[in-house]
């Protein structure tokens, strides 16, 4: 199968300046990059597209490639080489296109760096998530070795620069390719990277420095966290690398629901249970709020579903933005068990009211009546 023409591959003519060519070329990378696009061919589509901007990039192979195309026989272009890693031009725009790298600067494996983040799930009772608390947890997480204090290395004897790479972490590996000899840059295998060699390990860390610990922290939760939000615990990470700082534990709130209390952001939601009696003729009622118990006055002709508002007695913003409101909903309870002289006193209330709605429902049972007859 033919190869199709490079300048075709990234969409650009053939007058195509350089920095042409790199725009189409990181276009259509981050489009079909195989970590991006699952389309069955996109892996084949990513390799056509580096193959083709590794050599319109280069001076030397666009000029070879515009003269003699696919056959020349020095060129070697259709000899299928891998052109996704490796110290080409290609990789080092990808690392650019992806995340923001250094012009493919190589990092120094001695360079202080961060430690690793940890997250932490804690599950709190409804009031605790409302008020907040102060208490204490135990997380795993590795601490430097105190034997070896972190170097990894048996106490009275000394880390050497590792003699293959010469402290770099990496080593320089020669290949044959179709476009010469080229020198490609890996990871030292006999240092891991890490640009050390430690001839005799640590007994207690086995030579990694670290070792795994419970340690106690102490967490201040602070009033109105809600649920699935997250606090961030500054420095209690993974220790950092070559003295860099460590990185920060995350704690993540889970709230249990309550039984009579819901909420909803700041807001407090519930239901109270009056009488028909109550809700008819008014009364002052109690109700329960997280801040303790309140009073509440019911009007007389308060009809079921009517919601009431107490205000301040929510929960307390968590960025400190004040106190939400409980929200209370009536609703007027039937009563299922009638003794014989609260059923004749409702039947004479019947007859004195003729059984008939007050003119402030009757649109609404107009209604019903409509819905029955089909209209």
């Amino acid at each position: 199968m033919s190869k199709r023409d490079y300048y075709e591959v990234l969409g650009v003519g053939k007058g195509a300046s350089k920095d042409e060519i790199k725009k189409a070329y990181r276009k259509l990378s981050k489009k079909y990059h195989p970590d991006i696009n699952k389309e069955a061919d996109a892996d084949q589509k990513f390799k056509e597209i580096s193959e083709a901007y590794e050599v319109l990039s280069d001076d030397q192979k666009r000029a070879q490639y515009d003269r003699f195309g696919h056959t020349d026989p020095n060129q070697g272009f259709g000899g299928g080489a891998d052109f996704g890693g490796g110290g080409f031009g290609g990789f080092e725009d990808i690392f650019n296109t992806f995340f923001g790298g250094g012009g493919g600067r190589r990092r120094d494996p001695n360079a202080p760096r961060q430690g690793a983040d940890l997250q932490y799930t804690m599950s709190l009772k409804f009031e605790e998530a409302v008020f907040g608390k102060e208490t204490e947890i135990e997380i795993p997480k590795e601490e430097e070795c105190d034997t070896c204090h972190g170097t990894g290395a048996k106490p009275g004897t000394k880390v050497h620069t590792c003699s293959h790479c010469n402290g770099s972490g990496q080593l320089n590996v020669e290949q044959n390719t179709p476009f010469g000899r080229i020198v490609n840059r890996r990871v030292c295998h006999y240092c891991n990277g890490t640009g050390k060699e430690i001839k005799e390990k640590c007994s207690t860390c086995g030579g990694a420095g670290k070792v795994q610990k419970r340690r106690k922290i102490n967490v201040k939760i602070p009033a109105g966290i809600d649920d699935g939000q997250q606090l961030r615990v500054t420095g209690q990470g993974e220790p950092g690398v070559n003295g860099g700082p460590p990185g920060d534990l995350y704690v993540v709130f889970h709230v249990r629901s309550h039984d009579f209390f819901e909420r909803n952001g700041d807001d407090i939601y519930c239901e109270m249970p009056v009488t028909f009696a109550q809700a008819a003729l008014g009364d002052e009622i109690e109700v329960p709020t997280l801040h303790g118990k309140v009073k509440l006055k019911v009007p007389a002709g308060t009809q079921t579903g009517t919601r009431f508002r107490l205000k301040g007695k929510g929960v307390p913003n968590v960025r400190g933005y004040g106190t939400g409101d409980q929200n209370v909903q009536v609703k007027v309870v039937t009563p299922t068990k009638l003794t014989e002289k609260q059923k004749q006193l409702l039947r004479e209330f019947a007859d004195i009211s003729g059984q008939v709605p007050d003119e402030q429902h009757e649109s609404f049972f107009d209604k019903v009546k409509k819905a029955f007859k089909g209209e």
